[in-house]
């Protein structure tokens, strides 16, 4: 009971409250216009109809006198569904016609009668006339003759009442079975609402309280709580994501940080305590410099990866030609790779139209070449850059190659993280947030980054959305 009272405090359960009563009054508004409008017509038909009833026993009268104009209203007033017909002397005694009893005062004025009043027909009983719920009415027109004799022509007016009756009664119970089918509609609907509010109020608690493995639930009817449900739990799961990857860095700086850091200080604390005149200060401060360039470069990569991550926002992205950024690279890069004794080759032919920022997609590509020639050297080696496009599933890619060892297919997941270096011997140069900044700046551009055998060696692929023309 206490959840059905909490419902009248929402907003659905006001609004619907509020579109009830809306529909109910303009209802009854159009009901009781229309019974109206139909009343005042069949009120102005009955008029029209007694008009010229009078106006046909005028004729009669003035033609053939008054006695005639007698038997003509009396054999009318037998009919099968007549008419009112009522004649009374000067002193209102019925004479004949179908009218046995009138409401006082109806002969009183010659004319239209003011209102609509109570009679009772030969056959009824006469006091059913004091009854105002009961009794029948009728409109008239009373006529007075010479002799001061009163003729009365009128018509029933029961049409209109039951019109109006019928109408009523059909108003009175459409909106009880409305507002009884809204009650009911809005008891299930809200009372499930509320419990999936009471659900969402519950996840959203234990995620407030710091556990992010917790999701809000998902009914699967892909309404409007869906569809907030799954945009929150994306943005708690990109939540969880980034405080997992804080604390990997946190983890990864303590432990990868450390080495250098010891180095500089084990050489700064050896050249103090040797000999200041054999000691070779210019050497000691060559190398501190070399581990402070290093440790520079670390922090650099790492303030890289938070950018991209949370500093570039997707409407900042520019069409740009894949295939131009890998020609500028493999020019670049070319003399290094010859240097390490392998061969680069640009297989990459354009144009390839891909929305995204140039510095950061040739920072991507700069990383992988690093990489291959690092891991993938060998004699007489080869790096190949080559591209594809996949028109069904709008997607360009750019592939890296070398011919190295690879990585396990156990590790290719892995080696996307911050700090990961599958060299566990640290004996090759890097810091190991090459493919981490790699991932970032695809996440960036809504693409992917995955990792595939060449046979041999390493082949890394960025897909990316192709550009819309």
């Amino acid at each position: 009971m206490k959840r059905l009272f909490s419902a009248f405090n929402t907003t659905a359960a006001r609004l619907s409250a509020l579109y009830l009563v809306l529909f109910s009054v303009c209802a009854v508004f159009l009901v009781y216009y229309m019974t109206g409008s139909a009343a005042r017509l069949i009120v102005n038909e009955t008029r029209a109809a007694v008009t010229d009833e009078v106006r046909d026993l005028g004729m009669i009268y003035q033609r053939n006198g008054l006695r005639f104009l007698v038997r003509e209203i009396d054999r009318r007033s037998r009919r099968p569904g007549a008419n009112l017909y009522m004649i009374a002397d000067n002193t209102g005694r019925i004479l004949t016609g179908n009218v046995i009893a009138l409401e006082p005062g109806v002969l009183d004025r010659e004319g239209w009668t003011e209102r609509p009043f109570r009679y009772a027909r030969f056959g009824d009983d006469v006091d059913v006339i004091k009854d105002p719920e009961t009794a029948p009415r009728a409109l008239a027109r009373i006529i007075v003759v010479d002799s001061g004799m009163r003729i009365l022509v009128g018509r029933d007016l029961g049409e209109p009442q039951r019109f109006r009756e019928i109408v009523r009664r059909a108003l009175i119970t459409a909106l009880a079975f409305m507002a009884a089918g809204g009650f009911l509609i809005w008891f299930f609907v809200g009372r499930r609402a509320l419990q999936r509010i009471d659900r969402v109020s519950e996840a959203s608690d234990r995620i407030v309280a710091g556990d992010l493995s917790g999701r809000l639930p998902v009914s699967g009817a892909n309404d409007e709580f869906d569809r907030l449900s799954e945009s929150l739990n994306t943005m708690i799961e990109k939540i969880s994501k980034l405080n997992d990857g804080l604390r990997d860095v946190s983890d990864s700086i303590a432990h990868d940080l450390k080495t250098p850091l010891t180095r500089l200080r084990n050489r700064a604390e050896a050249a103090l305590a040797g000999d200041p005149k054999g000691t070779d200060y210019r050497v000691v401060l060559e190398d501190m410099i070399g581990e402070a360039d290093q440790l520079i470069k670390v922090f650099n990569a790492l303030l890289l990866i938070s950018r991209v991550e949370a500093g570039f926002s997707k409407q900042t992205l520019d069409e740009v030609d894949l295939a131009a950024i890998a020609a500028e690279v493999c020019e670049l890069y070319e003399p290094l790779v010859e240097d390490a004794g392998m061969v680069l080759v640009n297989a990459v032919e354009g144009p390839l139209p891909i929305a995204g920022k140039r510095e950061l997609i040739g920072q991507a590509v700069t990383n992988l070449i690093d990489n291959a020639i690092k891991y993938g050297a060998r004699p007489d080696g080869k790096i190949t850059l080559s591209a594809s496009h996949d028109e069904h599933a709008g997607t360009i890619s750019l592939a890296v190659a070398d011919q190295g060892p690879g990585v396990p297919d156990a590790d290719k997941e892995r080696v996307k993280g911050r700090f990961v270096r599958l060299d566990e011997s640290r004996t090759k140069p890097g810091s190991g947030l090459g493919l981490s900044l790699v991932s970032a700046i695809m996440g960036l551009h809504g693409g992917e980054l995955s990792l595939e055998d060449a046979d041999p060696g390493l082949k890394v692929v960025l897909s990316f959305p192709a550009a819309k023309p």
